[in-house]
């Protein structure tokens, strides 16, 4: 009795330490929470979604969601081989020139205007709190903190761990000049070392004024958030992003709703929108859009053109890793939009027309 009662402490000592790491950040506390508790999203001890957002889709559970994750073996959810990558030297940017660089899954680098923009970053070759799970495909670590120029502006959508990366987050810190996050979000940063007042937390539906010319409206998302066991203590965002010259949609995970056509209505049309494309499944159809429905919100956008993200780095879903870019490109075709599909680290000009191979077809 005495040894399994050791034993036991010494599990439950070893789960709240985990659960109480620093990678794990903090929740909004004291006047951070009280700022949260006035937002007309957040009832009940948590931020809720405009439309009704079940977790799981009806008719599944957890443990067939479970199964089917560890057991399903149909698809090839990882590459065959490393994936090929260009790396461009963003160290040494003509700063006249617009472009964007992919680093798989939701994290890219921008340069707009003569500044310069990071969505998401996650160099730390996992997306987990277990640095064994979630691992990278091999071939997308290619860039690492010390490749960036310092950082005008890091958008930060929401705090799932393929999103918001602890271990890059501290590296970037000291070239980042401005953080825009969802309410809620700034609390892992500010535990993380980071100076208050380069935070800027925002509700749903806001406007922000970052320099000259340079302004961002808040949109709501249909997702979740949490890096623990509780979850919807921070804010999920998209974003729209109005620079002197362009007009760019950065969009968070989300399910398909209503707010990608309001956002084309009130702040369309878009030179550019950057949607999640992978991660999906039928049993989970509120929170990540099919391929087919993301080409719908882009659309809904009125986008010019559209960079689908979201996958080519991680394997969060049961479908087969390239899925997502063959079914959003064959419905691109159909539906007539203008797709982008870059290799990992390429260039894609923004103010010229670009020629990207279907490079996923050479791996099989």
């Amino acid at each position: 009795m005495v040894v399994l009662g050791i034993l036991l402490l010494v599990s439950i000592s070893g789960i709240y330490f985990f659960f109480h790491s620093r990678s794990f950040g903090a929740p909004p506390r004291g006047e951070e929470l009280k700022i949260i508790e006035q937002s007309p999203r957040y009832k009940n001890g948590r931020f809720q979604n405009e439309s009704n957002t079940p977790s799981l889709t009806e008719g599944a559970s957890f443990f067939s969601v479970l199964r089917e994750f560890l057991f399903d073996k149909r698809e090839q959810r990882t590459p065959p081989s490393p994936l090929p990558s260009i790396k461009t030297d963003l160290l040494h940017l003509d700063p006249n020139k617009n472009l964007l660089v992919w680093f798989g899954h939701s994290s890219y680098f921008m340069q707009v205007d003569g500044k310069t923009i990071l969505v998401d970053p996650v160099f730390s070759g996992n997306a987990s709190p277990l640095s064994f799970t979630t691992k990278s495909f091999i071939g997308s670590d290619i860039y690492s903190a010390d490749d960036l120029p310092g950082i005008d502006y890091l958008f930060i959508t929401h705090d799932h761990w393929d999103h918001l990366d602890y271990k890059t987050i501290v590296q970037i810190k000291p070239k980042v000049k401005k953080i825009i996050t969802g309410l809620g979000t700034g609390s892992h940063l500010k535990f993380w070392g980071y100076d208050p007042d380069k935070i800027i937390e925002k509700d749903w539906c806001e406007k922000i004024q970052l320099d000259d010319g340079f302004f961002v409206n808040t949109i709501p998302a249909r997702h979740f958030s949490g890096r623990g066991l509780k979850r919807n203590g921070s804010l999920w965002m998209s974003f729209v992003f109005t620079t002197p010259g362009k007009n760019i949609f950065i969009g968070g995970d989300s399910g398909y709703d209503l707010h990608f056509s309001e956002a084309g209505k009130n702040f369309g049309p878009f030179d550019l929108a950057i949607l999640e494309d992978g991660q999906y499944d039928k049993n989970w159809k509120y929170i990540h859009m099919s391929p087919e429905e993301t080409i719908q919100a882009a659309i809904d956008l009125q986008a010019k053109k559209l960079l689908p993200v979201h996958w080519g780095k991680f394997s969060l879903s049961v479908h087969a890793w390239d899925e997502p870019i063959i079914r959003i490109r064959k419905e691109a075709i159909r539906r007539n939009v203008n797709l982008l599909h870059p290799k990992i680290g390429e260039a894609v000009w923004m103010d010229e027309e670009n020629l990207f191979e279907a490079w996923w077809e050479e791996m099989h």
